[in-house]
């Protein structure tokens, strides 16, 4: 486990192509298995290793190349990778309009510090520049990332129970947002 005992704010936010997501891998590795270890729900369980995490990350560069799916990373004052989000764009002629939003994580160190609504803030506005009018998402019910979302303006469609399971593998329910993305920056 990477441990960090520095506090720090989110330096810069940048969009990773296929290329730079290979080159980073480990380290978005080593932060996929912080985030597990921390109790976050993002599809993976405990004892998840770097070899794992690393590989998952590998399995995403083709989606990525092809433009299917956009993904940002946030580093700290230091350079250290603080968080990562991305989203998915529907492929299907009737969903082309909305993208689903995957794997807000932060690293345990650095939350509290606004890195989750700046990651969020600019895949939403990075959708709707490309097009998104509708983006959606699944979250853990009652965790942080809960609280994020709906603090983002995030809309709740519903509670769905025993939807996933935490990285203990106990049964958790999971809520349904959406928003319609808007970007409210007048200098992009």
């Amino acid at each position: 486990m990477t441990h960090r005992t520095t506090h720090r704010m989110t330096a810069g936010i940048t969009r990773l192509s296929a290329t730079t997501l290979r080159a980073h891998r480990d380290e978005l590795a080593a932060l996929l298995v912080d985030v597990v270890e921390g109790g976050a729900s993002l599809g993976f369980l405990a004892g998840l290793d770097h070899a794992g995490a690393a590989a998952w990350w590998d399995s995403l560069a083709p989606s990525v190349e092809e433009g299917a799916l956009a993904l940002w990373v946030s580093r700290g004052a230091d350079g250290g990778l603080d968080g990562t989000v991305s989203w998915y764009r529907e492929s299907k002629p009737n969903g082309r309009h909305r993208a689903e939003l995957r794997k807000l994580m932060v690293h345990p160190a650095a939350r509290g510090r606004g890195t989750a609504r700046a990651l969020l803030a600019e895949a939403e506005a990075q959708a709707a520049r490309a097009g998104v009018v509708l983006m959606f998402l699944d979250t853990e019910t009652g965790s942080g990332a809960e609280r994020v979302y709906r603090s983002a303006g995030w809309t709740e469609a519903g509670t769905i129970p025993d939807y996933a399971t935490d990285p203990e593998g106990r049964l958790r329910p999971t809520t349904l947002f959406y928003k319609h993305p808007k970007d409210d920056d007048p200098e992009r």
